[in-house]
């Protein structure tokens, strides 16, 4: 659909039913939030606040909170810009079959971005300050007001220009901890990202790197933000392919490229080596980042159109809104990820599990077909390439299985795919340690920030075992791990002490040992130690997200008759995973009850959320 722009897109959402107004006053502080949590989680329509308290621009939030939503949005470009992408993937396909894909190829020449005048541009009506802004804060824990759906814009200092610029979603605080309110703001990204990259080469020109934060406008904006593109598809292009409308912008008196169709422009600069502490943040791992230094912009304007409208989403443990995001993403892309790594075949980021630190996949198992035993060998070569492979890298857990052992298996069946791998996995083979490794920086299960590690469990080959859909009658524990529960055939989550450190972990480890070692335990290939087994084995999700966002493979995998040979290590009982909390996590995610207590009156005869929560 060619929306003009937010207000266009709020307007036809309304239309179809897609959106309500909710005309009550609301607090930016954790209300808002807690009221798109609510409706969000009961898959309801995009939230429109008339009145956000302490500002006078009204916000919109949950526009992308279902597939269908999102899909409806783009509902005229969407095939077009499917197969625009296929075509970047395999430029080939338009040598072969010209004809059929004239159109596309069009399509991406007329979403070419659009210089215009600024007095023509929108976003050019007025201007405001920082604390102007509706002040969302999502967490009581938030170190300050964040812009949760911002679209980040920089220029390469070596090759200025738009074509050759980048546009990302990096967060980025507004107040709180030792920003100057209304001349400095945060921005929280890695020096690998785009930005980094443009951030780098002005460093060492000791320039300072202009950046532009958009808000609002189309919804194909900040979708392009956030896409993984191929090489030499800029985000604008994109944007103004999937938006049916060329990304318009103009550069303002200081040199700042500005979106003509934001609804909101921040621009700033980041001098050479200055930052201060950024965070805390409520993450979508359903913890918080905690406090550490980023990069600082010294904020030059904030313009605005003349009636906007502030986009903002809520951060938190998945599904949330950005799950949408990557629902449509996928949808998209389809196949580009396997087609760029031989021999894969799907690869699943696992949500509940907060996407990086749980991967599952599919590779093709094709060599040394002559073998008496079919054993992982070519997947092997597969989860390396996997694990060097943009956001993948980020990765902590790799499950991978060969495709020719059950052709039809969905990785994104969490108990189905799970259940595939334990049936088949040689634990005393199959595991494969990279220690001391980078990742992701939202992920405190490891040793330091940005640091700790990753284990590939490749698997290929016949069943080996009939997992335990109950416990055998004569199973039993030591004390203190009395409390135990199935999770699901072959997983068992085991209620254990509270964590006190590695010394005390390894005495626990060795009396598990000793009392299971010489027990059948062969259908029960996996045991996780965790604070409370009722949580952990309530749900699929609850599990993914304890076990895999907790714990650290190279320091918190144990066995039963565990054992290191030509250094690799293995075990011959089940597997242990440690995924109770350790002293170096961050908290979880915790809701503040009175403010959920308000949001429900909402829900009352008469009020706007009537029905709906």
């Amino acid at each position: 659909m060619g929306y003009k722009s937010l207000r266009d897109c709020v307007n036809d959402l309304e239309k179809h039913g897609h959106l309500i107004r909710i005309k009550e006053e609301v607090d930016p502080y954790l209300e808002a939030a807690a009221i798109h949590l609510k409706v969000y989680e009961k898959q309801g329509p995009a939230l429109y606040f008339e009145n956000i308290k302490g500002s006078n621009f009204p916000a919109v939030s949950n526009l992308f909170g279902t597939i269908e939503r999102s899909k409806f949005m783009f509902r005229d470009t969407l095939d077009n810009i499917k197969t625009l992408v296929e075509l970047k993937n395999d430029p080939i396909k338009a040598v072969k079959s010209p004809l059929k894909y004239a159109k596309v190829s069009l399509t991406a020449l007329s979403a070419l971005p659009m210089k215009v005048g600024k007095n023509f541009a929108p976003v050019n009506f007025a201007k405001c300050k920082i604390s102007d802004i509706p002040q969302i804060v999502n967490w009581p824990m938030d170190g300050g007001p964040f812009v949760t759906m911002p679209q980040v814009y920089t220029e390469d200092i070596d090759q200025p220009g738009i074509m050759n610029a980048n546009l990302g979603m990096y967060r980025i605080q507004l107040g709180g901890n030792d920003y100057i309110l209304n001349e400095e703001i945060g921005l929280h990204y890695q020096l690998h990202r785009g930005i980094g990259v443009h951030q780098t080469k002005a460093n060492a020109k000791e320039q300072p790197l202009k950046v532009s934060i958009f808000v609002g406008g189309p919804p194909s904006h900040p979708l392009a933000a956030v896409m993984p593109l191929p090489e030499g598809l800029s985000e604008m292009t994109f944007a103004g392919a999937l938006g049916n409308r060329r990304f318009r912008y103009f550069y303002d008196a200081e040199g700042f490229c500005i979106s003509a169709d934001a609804d909101f422009v921040i621009t700033g600069t980041v001098e050479p080596m200055a930052n201060k502490p950024e965070g805390p943040f409520g993450d979508h791992l359903g913890y918080y980042s905690l406090k550490h230094p980023f990069p600082l912009l010294k904020v030059h304007n904030v313009y605005h159109k003349k009636d906007p409208i502030w986009s903002f989403t809520v951060v938190g443990r998945p599904p949330q809104e950005d799950t949408s995001f990557g629902e449509l993403i996928h949808d998209i892309t389809g196949a580009a990820i396997p087609k760029e790594i031989p021999g894969l075949h799907a690869v699943n980021a696992v949500d509940a599990a907060g996407v990086h630190p749980l991967l599952f996949a599919m590779g093709s198992e094709r060599y040394t077909p002559y073998l008496k035993e079919r054993k992982p060998q070519e997947i092997i070569t597969i989860a390396n390439h996997i694990f060097g492979k943009n956001q993948l890298s980020l990765a902590k857990y790799l499950f991978i299985c060969a495709k020719e052992d059950n052709p039809d298996l969905d990785i994104h069946d969490i108990e189905s795919y799970i259940k595939h791998i334990l049936e088949r996995v040689d634990l005393s083979r199959d595991l494969h340690f990279h220690t001391k490794t980078t990742i992701d920086t939202l992920d405190y299960s490891g040793s330091d920030l940005n640091a700790g590690s990753k284990v590939a469990i490749t698997v290929a080959g016949e069943i080996k075992r009939k997992l335990f859909a109950e416990l055998p009658a004569n199973f039993s524990t030591p004390r203190p791990f009395e409390n135990y529960k199935m999770v699901m055939p072959g997983v068992l989550a085991v209620e254990s002490p509270k964590y006190i450190d590695e010394v005390t972990t390894q005495k626990e480890i060795d009396l598990l040992n000793d009392y299971l070692k010489d027990q059948d335990l062969n259908g029960l290939p996996l045991l996780i130690l965790c604070d409370d087994a009722d949580f952990t084995a309530k749900t699929m999700n609850n599990f993914v997200w304890v076990t895999f966002t907790r714990s650290n493979p190279s320091h918190d995998i144990y066995g039963i008759n565990s054992f290191t040979q030509h250094k690799h290590w293995g075990c011959k009982g089940p597997l242990i995973i440690d995924a109770r909390i350790k002293p170096h996590h961050a908290p979880p995610l915790i809701a503040d009850e009175k403010v959920d207590d308000k949001v429900n009156l909402l829900g009352k005869k008469g009020a706007s959320l009537y029905g709906i929560i």
